[in-house]
């Protein structure tokens, strides 16, 4: 079989490991004029429009952020998400959300192993999923992340599908709201009577993907099911644990939280493995992370935070007064409601960074907000965070909680928070 690999990221080095050991004929594609760490020998086909170039190959192998409608071919594409999926004879607990889907796959894995049951955490987490096909046994139980991008064309859905709460992202790389949404209700629109979908109540997107499922739909934060109330985690009318047990802050991670047990009720042998495992996860690097306290003030990443909701749940967690560091380079978010949410808060300044910084200016002052601060774009985060520490008083938290994506002046988000710990530490 010719098989194309195309996109040669970190997905796409793992695609083809896997299927070069399968002995398939392979050929890397990429846009990038040169690829210096390409396999010697490999063909290649490389370039602006080397996607549109794919006939004669009996199957294209696209990487998750890689448009199914930007390839032109005659043969099938297909994934590694389609692969795993195809492949796996383990369970598969499928997340995707806007918001919150890392630290919700990681709860649901921390209580499954406190249950004692084998676990396999892959996906948009970081761990590419074919990678550890090969590990995985039937009597395992597998939690994938999914991003809208790994969920664009997939041709089969997760026993569980876990779907968090929706709102516009993406929209550089998808079409529209509408395109973004159907790529996400792939999640559970091949699901079974016999599988079951656990959604955010009150979000019209998460529920429309519910409803278009042919799964028990199980929602999270109702009082039948997975829910807080009065300090304690509930399912049903069974009181579980103190909210104390999770070890994140914020509202929003109780959601998660609650997401998490209702996505795992029906396969645990002890409820108590549910207080053990939401204990035993500290969170995850970049979400909403403290860093340090330097005279009196708290420093916390949030650096996955590319969302307008996101940085909305940020604010919620904390009630103190706050120095917000906003901006980066764009997504197509509307910042309206985010201005709205900063004006209301205990934001006692606002600092703006990046392409968008002057976007969410105009927002802030549309929202009678006017303790903006507007680096632009050719700043350090060394300068950034020296501004933070003057604009803040001991008592203040100075959250990094940007709302957009880091590129122009970050590799990626990961970065992007390391160069915040980093200025944070040299205080």
């Amino acid at each position: 079989m010719k098989i194309a690999i195309a996109g040669y990221g970190a997905e796409g080095k793992s695609n083809y490991q896997y299927f070069l050991a399968q002995g398939y004929n392979l050929t890397i594609v990429d846009e990038r004029e040169t690829l210096p760490d390409a396999p010697a020998g490999v063909p290649t086909i490389l370039g602006p429009g080397a996607f549109e170039k794919l006939h004669g190959f009996d199957m294209v192998i696209r990487t998750a952020g890689l448009a199914p409608r930007k390839i032109v071919t005659d043969g099938m594409i297909w994934s590694a998400t389609n692969e795993f999926f195809a492949q796996c004879q383990a369970p598969i607990i499928g997340v995707t959300g806007s918001k919150g889907k890392g630290s919700t796959a990681s709860l649901i894995a921390s209580i499954l192993q406190a249950d004692g049951q084998t676990v396999h955490l892959v996906g948009n987490i970081g761990v590419p999923a074919l990678n550890e096909l090969a590990h995985i046994r039937k009597d395992d139980i597998v939690v994938y992340e999914l991003s809208s991008f790994q969920l664009w064309d997939i041709k089969t859905s997760p026993q569980v599908a876990v779907v968090l709460m929706i709102e516009p992202d993406h929209l550089d790389v998808h079409k529209d709201m509408a395109e973004y949404v159907e790529a996400k209700a792939q999640i559970a629109r091949f699901q079974s009577a016999d599988d079951l979908v656990v959604y955010k109540v009150a979000n019209q997107y998460s529920e429309a993907i519910a409803e278009g499922s042919a799964a028990r739909a199980v929602p999270f934060q109702s009082d039948a099911f997975a829910h807080v109330q009065d300090g304690y985690f509930w399912y049903g009318e069974q009181q579980l644990c103190s909210v104390d047990a999770l070890q994140l802050p914020g509202v929003h991670n109780q959601d998660n939280a609650c997401a998490a047990i209702a996505a795992t009720w029906e396969r645990l042998a002890d409820t108590e493995s549910i207080a053990r495992g939401l204990t035993a996860f500290t969170g995850l690097p970049h979400r909403l992370k403290f860093v340090r306290e330097v005279q009196g003030v708290g420093y916390y990443d949030d650096s996955i935070a590319t969302t307008p909701g996101s940085v909305i749940a940020a604010l919620a967690a904390f009630e103190q007064p706050k120095v917000l560091i906003l901006g980066g380079s764009s997504k197509g978010a509307d910042f309206t409601e985010l201005a709205t949410a900063v004006a209301a808060a205990n934001v006692r300044a606002v600092i703006l960074i990046g392409a968008e910084a002057d976007h969410i200016e105009r927002s802030l002052r549309e929202a009678g907000y006017d303790a903006a601060h507007n680096l632009g774009a050719n700043v350090t985060m060394q300068t950034v965070v020296t501004q933070a520490a003057t604009l803040s008083q001991p008592g203040d938290v100075v959250i990094l909680s940007p709302s957009c994506a880091s590129f122009g002046m970050f590799k990626n988000y990961a970065d992007r928070g390391d160069q915040f710990i980093e200025a944070v530490t040299q205080l």
